[in-house]
């Protein structure tokens, strides 16, 4: 499915894009900034990645630079006459807006996590969902100045709390995220390379010289799901690349993304996107 990189106005004396979306909300595309994205009012099925899901009023999402994304709302947020009934607010801002160096000094280690994660998207919850959603909201009556320092308010709520779940795949969006530590590095890219064939646990011991339960506890911790989940998930994700080229059938996108029998295939992808791969196949590509 065509991406198209849709960008919103700056005003030329601010730093960052805010903006009060009230008309239809934007079909597939993506952009260069990361953006906060805030459901006022509105519902239907988000799509960030190869993550489809429904969406409701109140949903707050971190998207990474680049990331596919869709809002599309249900039909009866339009009136009789066709006018758009929804409303969100939407805040952007380049990776280096602040000096190239902001988000990577030692202080914004917490932060600049919580960016790298928003490569794959976050769905905000909790206590922190409402405080992001409180400064947003102040923003819409605050001069540029006050805005900034409502950003800065948010970058350290995310600084603090990770309260928050991740949306896509790590396969679907390349660059791949690294992470400082070489090792570490190593056993990602020996994955991506290999992810479909039988990854042996014995060879990313070896890349990483970690015992198996250290591995097995570390990985956990530094990419917030169990090796073997992320390894699925990567498999997911190239298979949802492979279902939105509709270049092969269902069967060979199972055993091209790694799964040596297509029952299986289904009923990961079913537990991990909520859908069948034929039902995404029809929505990604708009049959139906």
């Amino acid at each position: 499915m065509e991406i198209s990189e849709i960008r919103l106005f700056k005003d030329p004396s601010s730093s960052f894009i805010y903006y009060h979306e009230k008309n239809p909300f934007s079909l597939w595309h993506n952009h260069p900034e990361y953006e906060f994205c805030y459901i006022k009012k509105g519902e239907g099925i988000r799509t960030i990645g190869d993550h489809i899901d429904r969406f409701v009023g109140g949903d707050i999402v971190l998207l990474g630079p680049y990331l596919p994304h869709e809002w599309k709302c249900d039909q009866h947020y339009y009136d009789k006459k066709g006018m758009f009934t929804g409303e969100g607010f939407a805040v952007q801002f380049q990776e280096d807006f602040i000096g190239g160096k902001f988000f990577s000094l030692p202080e914004n280690a917490k932060l600049k996590k919580c960016l790298n994660d928003a490569s794959l998207g976050c769905l905000f919850y909790g206590e922190l969902k409402e405080k992001i959603i409180e400064c947003i909201l102040e923003m819409l009556h605050s001069d540029i100045t006050g805005r900034l320092y409502k950003l800065f308010s948010i970058f350290n709520l995310l600084a603090e709390v990770d309260d928050y779940k991740l949306l896509s795949s790590p396969s679907f969006l390349e660059p791949y995220l690294k992470n400082e530590n070489e090792g570490w590095d190593k056993a990602i890219q020996y994955i991506l390379l290999n992810f479909q064939k039988n990854i042996k646990l014995q060879d990313l011991l070896e890349l990483t010289n970690m015992g198996s339960t250290t591995f097995l506890e570390s990985f956990k911790k530094h990419y917030r799901m169990p090796f073997k989940r992320y390894l699925i998930n990567i498999r997911i994700g190239y298979a949802c690349r492979l279902l939105a080229d509709d270049a092969l059938n269902i069967s060979q996108i199972a055993y091209e993304a790694g799964f040596e029998n297509l029952s299986n295939f289904n009923r990961q992808f079913k537990t991990l996107k909520g859908v069948t791969p034929r039902e995404y196949k029809k929505h990604i590509l708009g049959i139906g």
